[in-house]
């Protein structure tokens, strides 16, 4: 960064306030990438979709693109390896991403609900159950990110995924 820079190191440090203010920067500056991805992804879920399961099942499938890159991994592993020196990294992470991505999502989700197409009335847990229904698999599947899941195995999910949603919160025939 510095040789960037074209400055010195310490410049760098005094700058941030040292390394460890700098690695939070840091990992603050990934997840905002990784989160800008994802919110580009849940902004084509909108409430005029004809057939929510399938709108469901193609934003998912991205989602799971976009938690499933190397970037997305990486900034994972370091969170795991670093929670313990750096507690508050956990808080300063899921601020730059995971939690606008929930909200996106829970936004977008309440809007499907105010037009007929779902049934819920805690669109926030219903994003982080839909999240949690793509992401759990996947990352058991990956190992961690340590193994790259085909992408026969990702749709696999995404449609295990869309399925235990849409019996849970999807408007039946004869609804709405």
């Amino acid at each position: 960064m510095a040789d960037a820079a074209s400055v010195a190191k310490p410049t760098v440090y005094n700058h941030f306030g040292g390394k460890e203010d700098l690695f939070q920067e840091a990992m603050a500056a990934t997840a905002e990438r990784s989160t800008a991805r994802s919110l580009a992804v849940i902004a084509g879920l909108t409430g005029e979709v004809e057939d929510v399961a399938a709108s469901l099942s193609d934003v998912g499938y991205r989602l799971l693109l976009c938690y499933s890159s190397e970037d997305g991994w990486a900034l994972r592993r370091l969170l795991y390896a670093e929670i313990v020196r750096f507690p508050d990294l956990f808080d300063i992470v899921r601020g730059h991403g995971p939690r606008q991505v929930s909200e996106a999502l829970a936004d977008r989700l309440a809007r499907l609900a105010l037009a007929g197409r779902l049934r819920l009335t805690e669109p926030v847990r219903a994003a982080e159950q839909f999240v949690a229904l793509l992401t759990g698999p996947a990352e058991g599947r990956a190992v961690l990110g340590t193994r790259v899941v085909p992408d026969d195995e990702l749709r696999a999910i995404v449609e295990a995924a869309v399925d235990t949603f849409t019996r849970a919160f999807g408007v039946q025939e004869g609804e709405g």
